[in-house]
């Protein structure tokens, strides 16, 4: 069973900010709620090519994956994928001025689960919708506090 979902919200912050902040793999623990952690596999700073690996916990589960970017557009669009771990997946960030200083960010996630992920399927995109919703809104807590 596929996954996609696309999740958005606007804060009241300038796009580059907005963007350079969700962008920095090393800010993904502060504002991605299941993300344990972050190791850079190249060097930075972030390019098309850039891979991290990411430690993270869904649905009770240990998940382990190395992204790799395919797409940068400064303040505009990010694409990142894995073929590696249960579920290869695609996670996308766009950003769009909303209003003077306000900005819309949409993060969409698809891909086809395997293994264990392909069992929890039915439960699995429900569950990242949350998520998603959450670590959306804890961005906007973030950059609404004025964190840079």
């Amino acid at each position: 069973m596929a996954v996609d979902i696309e999740t958005e919200i606007e804060i009241e912050r300038a796009r580059a900010d907005v963007a350079s902040y969700a962008t920095d793999p090393d800010r993904a623990t502060a504002w991605y709620e299941n993300i344990e952690s972050v190791e850079w596999k190249t060097a930075r700073p972030l390019a098309v090519g850039s891979r991290f690996a990411f430690v993270a916990r869904l649905l009770g589960r240990r998940l382990a994956y190395t992204y790799e970017v395919k797409e940068l557009v400064p303040g505009e669009r990010l694409v990142m994928r894995t073929a590696d771990g249960p579920f290869p997946m695609e996670t996308t960030y766009t950003w769009h001025e909303a209003a003077p200083g306000r900005t819309r960010m949409t993060l969409r996630n698809r891909g086809e689960p395997s293994g264990f992920s392909k069992l929890a399927g039915p439960i699995m995109a429900p569950a990242m919708r949350r998520a998603n919703r959450k670590d959306l809104r804890q961005l906007k807590r973030l950059l609404e506090a004025g964190a840079d």
